[in-house]
């Protein structure tokens, strides 16, 4: 399997409900280093996964929409605990989205799995992966 990864940031408030999250319970910030991975079998007719270009700009859509928010106020996130494996997904899926409107070009369309990390910090992080 090929695959190639390009990053990004993000920033954003939210507070979670549950004992478990201790003080995070209250509104707090996070700032998130996203990774996202693109895999496929096989290399496309210009011998590349997707065009590192397009698959860095996507990212930055999909972030943008989540990026200097307070998620908590966010009708797709109202009581929701947006933990950082939630968010992992969320931008999976729209990137997933994404590929499949043609956004990252027709060649994108062999990519098989897309995998998204968010770094907490440079020793927790969280990941999900599926098929597109």
């Amino acid at each position: 399997m090929f695959s190639i990864t390009v990053r990004d940031h993000m920033m954003v408030a939210h507070s979670f409900r549950g004992e478990v999250f201790g003080p995070a319970q209250r509104l707090h910030g996070a700032t998130f280093v996203v990774d996202a991975t693109f895999r496929r079998p096989d290399l496309d007719d210009d011998n590349i996964v997707v065009d590192i270009g397009l698959a860095t700009a996507e990212l930055g859509k999909v972030l943008g929409a989540l990026n200097y928010r307070n998620l908590d106020d966010e009708e797709d996130f109202r009581q929701i605990n947006t933990s950082t494996e939630y968010l992992a997904k969320v931008i999976a899926d729209r990137l997933v989205e994404r590929i499949q409107a043609g956004a990252l070009g027709e060649g994108a369309r062999g990519i098989r799995e897309v995998a998204v990390t968010l770094h907490e910090s440079h020793i927790a992080w969280a990941s999900y992966e599926r098929r597109v």
